[in-house]
């Protein structure tokens, strides 16, 4: 009894409201629809369900989301989790547009709050007492991996495209992104990070980003699988899956098949030093794939790359908790605008105007001052509070 009072003491951490400043506005549309639940034998299933906006997360979402998954934590009848998404998307991330709108509007507290939430999310996930599986069946980018990856399983299809594209609007590889990038073979977090650059469910599964690979058409037989399934033991629902597993090969142009290259060029301590590396080598062999990886890294924030690679680099030591603590400080620096607007230029190019045309400030890497990139990474101060996550709690259960 009284460990099962620790755990709702440690899952009620999750679901407590946050105080913000008085600009929070109460949304009065029924956020109840955007997360759609499914009882089943011994699961559950939450769909996410904002499909013409391709299941981009907004704050009543990942609140749902967290109110969810724990209460199933302490309910002893929910052996095991699913996540889907609706449409052609798993998830496609946070609702950028929407974040921008609260920025410019002066609302910069919903906006943190947002991050709050969503940066909280993952931790859960990570250190989740039951089995969860995410059917990554469609766009699964940025918040998109960030809810799903920290699982136990996570399946890919033919449909799935993966990418870390914060770098392009301003932003850098968060909600635990650096943490799981700079987990993958080689430098290829580094090289996703920065770039943004996509990968399909093939090379999810081969770079580890994956625990299954099977074909879309399987999709509808695995969830009546699962519906049926009565267990919350991890290898039972391997077992399950592994039944309906598909076997495929990244195809000659995949990025996995340029480690080496990859390797060479990104491994440098710099962000100078890698498009210096790109460049000799796109000289050197008229290589195609340098001059494209070139054009990405040249589009993107100067700002951005080089907090990303930062970023991902300090992952390599640190433990996801440590990071969602660290990329929430760059990431309340970035919304704040007080050093950079980048975001929310980023989001106006890609997102608003579409003109792909963003006037980053710095303009160049040159004129990224250490000291600036310094400030993002140093300590929130004054009001700004740093993100809490319950660690020592969740993980003596876990």
């Amino acid at each position: 009894m009284q460990r099962l009072a620790r755990k709702q003491r440690i899952s009620r951490f999750f679901i407590k409201s946050r105080s913000f400043s008085s600009t929070t506005i109460t949304n009065h549309v029924d956020t109840d629809s955007y997360v759609l639940v499914e009882g089943n034998a011994s699961s559950r299933k939450v769909l996410l369900n904002r499909p013409s906006l391709l299941n981009s997360l907004n704050t009543p979402m990942v609140k749902r989301l967290h109110k969810l998954y724990a209460s199933w934590e302490e309910n002893p009848d929910v052996g095991f989790v699913v996540m889907k998404g609706n449409g052609r998307a798993f998830c496609s991330g946070a609702d950028i547009v929407s974040l921008r709108d609260m920025i410019i509007k002066g609302n910069v507290d919903r906006c943190k709050e947002f991050f709050w939430e969503v940066y909280s999310f993952p931790y859960f996930v990570y250190t989740y007492l039951k089995p969860n599986v995410a059917i990554l069946d469609g766009i699964t980018i940025g918040g998109g991996a960030a809810i799903s990856v920290p699982g136990t399983f996570r399946i890919a299809t033919d449909r799935t495209v993966f990418a870390t594209p914060e770098t392009l609007i301003g932003l850098h590889p968060d909600a635990g992104a650096s943490f799981y990038l700079s987990q993958l073979p080689g430098y290829l977090g580094e090289y996703l990070g920065l770039t943004g650059d996509r990968l399909n469910g093939v090379e999810m599964l081969a770079c580890g980003l994956a625990t299954h690979y099977s074909h879309s058409t399987n999709v509808p037989t695995i969830e009546k699988c699962l519906k049926n399934l009565k267990t919350d033991d991890p290898s039972v629902i391997e077992t399950s899956l592994q039944k309906y597993s598909d076997f495929d090969y990244p195809d000659n142009n995949s990025v996995l098949k340029r480690m080496e290259m990859v390797d060479v060029c990104f491994s440098h301590d710099t962000v100078e030093e890698i498009i210096d590396a790109l460049e000799s080598e796109a000289a050197r062999a008229d290589d195609g794939w340098c001059t494209s990886t070139l054009k990405k890294l040249k589009y993107a924030s100067p700002l951005s790359l080089k907090l990303s690679l930062r970023s991902i680099r300090e992952s390599r030591f640190q433990t996801l908790d440590q990071c969602l603590i660290r990329e929430y400080r760059l990431t309340s620096r970035a919304v704040s605008c007080q050093i950079s607007s980048d975001f929310c230029e980023g989001i106006r190019a890609r997102m608003v105007d579409k003109d792909l045309a963003p006037k980053w400030d710095p303009p160049s890497l040159e004129h990224v001052p250490q000291d600036m990139v310094d400030e993002y990474f140093s300590p929130l101060r004054g009001l700004e509070s740093e993100l809490e996550l319950p660690t020592k709690q969740r993980e003596a259960f876990t």
